[in-house]
């Protein structure tokens, strides 16, 4: 054989150790602001120079993905249900379940990119070359139902053939006879609110002041809907139900369009809202109320005839199962960086499609999460639509380097599933990272070897 055939066939051939013989050997993160939110980035390396990819969820802390360190030193990341299992213990419901879930993604990524193959293939194949997209609107300016047709309207030009907006007591708060509450609770929720976010980054304001004005906003934002004592009047039904007709009077009837934010407002109102709005075939009304309360779901989708959805927060195959069995929904709502990650979401998607349930996926993060939830959507049959956030980022695929991708990597509402090994992506843009670090966390990519050793007996039985 030439020199130049051996040269052009060792093109084709991963020249790395066995996958049998990678190792993880260290953790590292860089976190950003405006992707659309914060969001921790993760690299995993090993012994080979293969590096994975993750993400902590938006919002959430990325020590609940750097306490999990010190237990996947020198494992093997091609066992990923096997670490799975050991780790899943420290997450959580909604953004507890951030790190577990991040990690699980960076592991994923390493086993596709050892055994050069893309994640979808190793879940068993995909259902479809190209992956729906559905995209958050809001409104620029005063908000009102023609406002948001237009500005959804502009969604449909884009391409998007899925849409979503807001609907609630967020656009009645300042409309007089519209909500009723105990005397000044609305007024002090906002207040509190209104006071934490004004405060961050603020240097004259002391980290013992802030810590006290955030447990103060979490204490009001965190009552659960039964609790608040907060109804949506008839006045507040005719507004809302005027804005739902004024926004299909823009977009038509046709177009798919789901509703999400309404407040923590109990059941019956949720009812009472829901009927009014029946008429205007809406995809699904999202996380009306906890989704905890299995009950009040059912009664809930007893109620309207709109589908009703609900799953973002909640972690964990079996704790979608309640809400299955119930017939308290119509469509799941995962996010891949809470449920458990990649494989824990194809589970969940499964599971629901022997109840009938369809199964859309949130997602407001980078590209690194976004392409984990392209590959559980193009591997699971009942798959309907994946959110997006980052219209207006336009640095947004720019975090990453995927020559083998298109650019942009949304085109006309949709993504192409990648072909490439792992999730798809070669590597991060450390400049266009370093260009959006959070204020508050500016490290990137820096040691976590205080981390290596935090270990404890972990065993849930003796």
């Amino acid at each position: 054989m030439s020199q130049q055939t051996f040269e052009s066939t060792l093109t084709h051939v991963n020249t790395n150790s066995k996958p049998s013989e990678l190792r993880i050997t260290d953790i590292r993160f860089a976190d950003i602001s405006g992707a659309p939110m914060h969001c921790s980035l993760i690299k995993v390396y090993t012994n080979q120079g293969l590096v994975g990819f993750g993400e902590v969820r938006d919002g959430a802390d990325k020590m609940y993905a750097q306490m999990l360190k010190p237990r996947l030193l020198g494992e093997n990341p091609c066992n990923v249900d096997k670490l799975f299992r050991r780790i899943k213990q420290f997450g959580g419901h909604a953004r507890q379940g951030g790190g577990v879930s991040g990690i699980e993604i960076a592991l994923w990524d390493l086993a596709g990119k050892a055994y050069g193959v893309p994640i979808y293939q190793m879940l068993g194949g995909k259902f479809r070359d190209k992956i729906r997209m559905y995209c958050d609107t809001d409104v620029d300016g005063k908000d009102s139902g023609i406002a948001m047709g237009h500005a959804l309207k502009k969604r449909m030009d884009q391409g998007f053939t899925f849409l979503k907006m807001d609907l609630g007591i967020g656009q009645l708060l300042d409309e007089p006879g519209t909500l009723s509450a105990p005397l000044g609770f609305l007024e002090s929720s906002r207040e509190a609110s209104r006071a934490y976010w004004n405060s961050r980054g603020n240097e004259n304001v002391s980290a013992e002041e802030l810590r006290s004005l955030r447990n103060r906003a979490y204490d009001f934002q965190n009552i659960a809907h039964p609790f608040t004592g907060v109804h949506v009047t008839e006045k507040g039904l005719d507004i809302l139900e005027q804005y739902v007709a004024d926004v299909r009077s823009v977009i038509g009837y046709e177009v798919p369009l789901c509703i999400d934010h309404f407040g923590h407002i109990g059941i019956e109102d949720c009812i009472k809202l829901g009927r009014r709005i029946d008429k205007f075939n809406l995809a699904w009304m999202e996380d009306m109320i906890p989704w905890q309360y299995t009950d009040q779901y059912v009664r809930l989708a007893n109620s309207v005839s709109t589908p009703v959805c609900t799953g973002e927060d909640i972690y964990l195959k079996e704790n979608f199962k309640a809400l299955l069995e119930s017939g308290g929904v119509s469509i799941i709502h995962p996010d891949v960086l809470t449920t458990g990650g990649i494989l824990e979401t194809k589970k969940i998607g499964d599971m629901a499609q022997e109840y009938g349930v369809a199964m859309a996926i949130h997602m407001a993060e980078s590209p690194i999460a976004c392409l984990a939830a392209v590959h559980v959507a193009a591997a699971t049959e009942n798959f309907l639509a994946l959110e997006f956030h980052s219209v207006e980022v336009p640095w947004w695929d720019d975090i990453i380097i995927a020559p083998k991708l298109p650019k942009p990597l949304l085109q006309n509402g949709f993504i192409h599933v990648p072909d490439a090994p792992g999730l798809g992506i070669e590597e991060l843009n450390d400049e266009v990272i370093a260009e959006h670090l959070h204020p508050q966390v500016p490290g990137m990519w820096e040691s976590t070897d205080e981390w290596n050793n935090y270990v404890g007996n972990d065993r849930l039985w003796s």
